[in-house]
């Protein structure tokens, strides 16, 4: 007995299994209620449909970039057209010329904004004279990521489109990719100066946005093609004293940007920066291969796709930017999350005219609209299957190399196809008579709260 004193006694079985700690089945429970909600049918088809998870997706596909892009510099060859061209004609200012006349490249004289001479300047000491295209690809895939970061934004304040579209925003474009990290054309840099403006003036950040906006046109002339609806949306947001604010930002930052050259030769860098009759070669036109080449250069077709141009700007200010535009500003105050769908279709409009009206369209200018054109097309009223067609039709126009006659008649007919529905899907007095009660509804609410 008094051995068995030392020993520890056997538990009896009760019968009953162990205690789970609370913080383990608190865990466990966490963990269930997450795999209820987010690991479920109804969370697939948010994703894949619901245009309030774009900004889930948006993440998804900017990491799915990454990786794309470095596949794509790694695998696949590099092609010369522009690149070196640009170094030459930035190494001319670089060693004391500012002379615009005397600044030339392979390809022929500077025809770009002193914007485009800074920028290009700094991408010249940053890949050793530009000859280190493996670490230029890598800086362009960044200007890529970034811009898709912006366009992404855009759609995700906007709800206008379902995520999945994202997907072939961004996943499906061989020619994009190409322009971007395979080709270095100077066009993407000019584009992510005017997304970034459009996402300040969705924010109401009048002057920071039209900053960025000139500094956009800075580089290449062809962010102008925004300017119709941007002056239209100044007029209706800010009135005759607030556009000419704006418009005098605009102007100082054009004036700051080129004075080096300006003060050398104003004329030589007015003319060749801001040169609004080049004269385009038929051979690379992408958009106007199915007309004969002497009706391509004649004068007056170039004289009656202005005129056209001018009338459907005319048209389409009337009879639907200004029912969107006159809204913006009240819609924004009351807090109405998507209010930024009133500018972004007269601005995405504006500059779709000019590309359809365009005397010529080279590969590189895809890059110009590509992004918007989801929005375009949702901005119709044709069914989903339709619109994806167009998109498809586009691409596939765009991605013929050479351009033919039926691919460019191919493009040419869905862009008026595009134009048509969106001008069928113009707001109605209707609609603008129940935003103006939502804007009433939201300010009372705003009231009681304060």
């Amino acid at each position: 007995m008094a051995a068995d004193r030392g020993r520890p006694r056997p538990r009896r079985s009760s019968g009953r299994s162990p205690k789970v700690p609370a913080s383990l089945t608190c865990l466990w429970e966490l963990l269930a209620k997450y795999q209820r909600r987010y690991a479920s049918k109804q969370m697939l088809m948010n994703l894949v449909f619901n245009p309030g998870y774009t900004w889930l997706v948006s993440y998804i596909l900017l990491l799915a970039e990454v990786f794309l892009n470095v596949w794509i510099i790694e695998k696949i060859k590099y092609t010369e057209i522009d690149w070196k061209s640009y170094m030459q004609e930035v190494e001319g200012a670089l060693n004391g010329t500012l002379d615009y006349s005397l600044l030339k490249g392979d390809t022929g004289p500077l025809v770009y904004p002193a914007g485009f001479v800074y920028i290009f300047s700094g991408l010249y000491y940053l890949t050793d004279q530009g000859r280190n295209i493996r670490l230029a690809q890598y800086i362009f895939a960044c200007f890529y990521i970034f811009t898709l970061a912006l366009v992404f934004r855009l759609y995700t304040k906007s709800r206008k489109v379902p995520p999945y579209v994202l997907v072939l925003l961004c996943c499906c474009s061989y020619r994009i990719h190409s322009i971007y990290i395979l080709r270095l054309f100077n066009d993407p840099i000019a584009m992510i100066f005017l997304y970034a403006a459009l996402n300040f003036f969705c924010e109401g950040w009048w002057t920071t946005g039209s900053l960025l906006f000139s500094l956009g046109v800075s580089v290449k002339m062809n962010v102008l093609l925004f300017a119709p609806a941007l002056l239209h949306m100044y007029f209706t947001s800010l009135g005759l004293l607030g556009t000419i604010g704006q418009l005098t930002v605009c102007a100082a930052v054009q004036v700051l940007v080129g004075a080096p050259f300006l003060l050398t030769n104003p004329e030589a860098y007015i003319t060749g920066a801001f040169n609004m009759g080049r004269v385009f070669l038929y051979k690379w036109s992408v958009n106007w291969k199915f007309l004969p080449e002497d009706v391509f250069l004649d004068k007056h077709f170039h004289i009656g796709l202005l005129a056209l141009h001018l009338l459907l700007l005319a048209i389409f200010a009337y009879a639907h930017w200004n029912r969107c535009l006159r809204n913006f500003r009240p819609l924004r105050k009351s807090g109405v999350a998507v209010s930024c769908q009133l500018i972004l279709l007269p601005l995405f409009c504006s500059n779709f005219i000019g590309m359809a009206m365009s005397r010529s369209l080279h590969y590189q200018f895809y890059v110009w609209y590509y992004h918007t054109l989801p929005y375009l097309a949702w901005s119709t009223p044709l069914p989903t299957l339709y619109k994806l067609l167009m998109l498809g039709l586009i691409e596939l126009s765009w991605n013929t190399y050479p351009a033919t006659w039926w691919s460019s008649a191919i493009l040419q007919a869905v862009h008026l196809i595009l134009l048509i529905g969106i001008f069928w899907q113009r707001p109605s007095d209707d609609n603008s008579k129940r935003i103006a009660q939502k804007i009433e509804k939201n300010g009372g609410q705003q009231k009681k709260l304060s």
